[in-house]
């Protein structure tokens, strides 16, 4: 569970980093990507453990609303999944069409960006 809501958390931060302030960008990298401690955050920002605490949850908040407004994320979940299943079918049934295979990876070129 604990591992799910920091990928969803880590996904939609990818997403609307740019529209978060400066200090919730900090507060979020380094306790979702660098795995910081609350107490640790609020010591190199001389802040209390509940501030920084407060600060991370109202940002999960604001990602989340984000999300429920601009689905930027689902839709890019979506497409990867539907690109997913193309080359699995590609795979499967035209193994030796180069065209199609050439196409697929430049797919899966775009999937990596």
């Amino acid at each position: 569970m604990e591992i799910e809501k920091n990928e969803r958390i880590n996904s939609l931060f990818e997403f609307y980093q740019p529209l978060l302030t400066e200090k919730q960008n900090q507060y979020l990298e380094l306790y979702y990507a660098d795995d910081f401690s609350l107490g640790e955050i609020a010591e190199n920002f001389n802040v209390s453990r509940q501030a920084v605490y407060d600060n991370i949850k109202r940002t999960e908040k604001i990602l989340e609303a984000y999300e429920a407004k601009l689905h930027l994320d689902a839709e890019f979940q979506a497409r990867n999944k539907q690109a997913d299943e193309i080359q699995q079918y590609v795979k499967q049934h035209y193994p030796d069409d180069q065209q199609l295979n050439k196409l697929v990876g430049r797919l899966e070129n775009l999937e990596e960006e």
